[in-house]
């Protein structure tokens, strides 16, 4: 995957694609042709190849198909080469200013897709089984994922539980869906929030999260999209920087070979 990754990157108009979305994330196939004065047949060619590396990953919404920049494969090769060598010496990734390294600019969903090589079935019980994700999540859900059920969010001894956290969609092993949770008083203490920071993320709206599941070859690809932000969110910027986190813990758990 190292090598489609870098002859992706090695093109200066894909670059600009990346550059793009990175500015602004989730844009249509006719915003992208606009803002870089591409011809549409060009940047559909370079969006299949940065598809094709991982780099975007496109999600239908109605009629529309949106772009958003994945920083999975960069975090990969940050994690095995930059921490190796020098940054000046991987001069390669100075034009991809990642969402890893960047402030959130965007007030569109969060979309993050990565590869991991294990079965649909093992991935779905990490996603939904107590033991699994107290592992890697430090946490648990209370519910009996029916759609439409009550679900609770068990950290601890603290429990995020309120009007409208729900179980949306319960498809096994392809789909799953649910609201995220509340921002209580006793979440933000635990967590360590700021009164201020605690105030403005618990006066936000119930968000929602997904995750899609779909076979290739002997990898599951997983797409996870958090959505539902209010411009200018508080939870948007702090589900920035944990969902790679905590996608990449969930790889390692799931590519392992101990059983819970």
């Amino acid at each position: 995957m190292d090598d489609e990754v870098f002859r992706a990157l090695a093109d200066p108009s894909r670059r600009q694609l990346l550059d793009s979305l990175n500015q602004r994330d989730g844009q249509t196939l006719g915003e992208l042709c606009a803002g870089l004065r591409m011809a549409r047949q060009s940047v559909s060619k370079h969006l299949a190849v940065l598809e094709g590396a991982n780099l975007v990953t496109a999600v239908r919404r109605g009629r529309e198909k949106l772009h958003h920049l994945n920083a999975e494969p960069i975090n990969a090769i940050a994690d095995r080469w930059i921490s190796r060598y020098d940054r000046r010496r991987v001069q390669l990734l100075a034009d991809l200013k990642t969402a890893l390294e960047q402030e959130p600019v965007s007030d569109q969903d969060f979309v993050y897709t990565t590869y991991i090589r294990t079965t649909p079935e093992r991935l779905w019980q990490a996603l939904t089984d107590p033991a699994f994700t107290q592992q890697y999540w430090g946490l648990q859900h209370d519910t009996d994922w029916k759609v439409g059920s009550r679900i609770d969010w068990v950290m601890g001894d603290v429990t995020m539980s309120g009007p409208g956290q729900e179980v949306l969609e319960y498809d096994p092993y392809r789909r799953l869906a649910y609201t995220w949770h509340h921002i209580t008083p006793e979440f933000a203490k635990a967590v360590e929030l700021g009164d201020e920071v605690a105030a403005r993320a618990g006066a936000e709206p119930l968000s929602r999260v997904s995750f899609e599941l779909e076979v290739e070859d002997e990898q599951v690809k997983l797409t996870v999209v958090h959505t539902g932000f209010e411009p200018g969110s508080t939870i948007r910027s702090m589900v920035q920087n944990g969902w790679p986190r905590l996608l990449s813990d969930l790889k390692s758990l799931t590519e392992g070979t101990a059983s819970i």
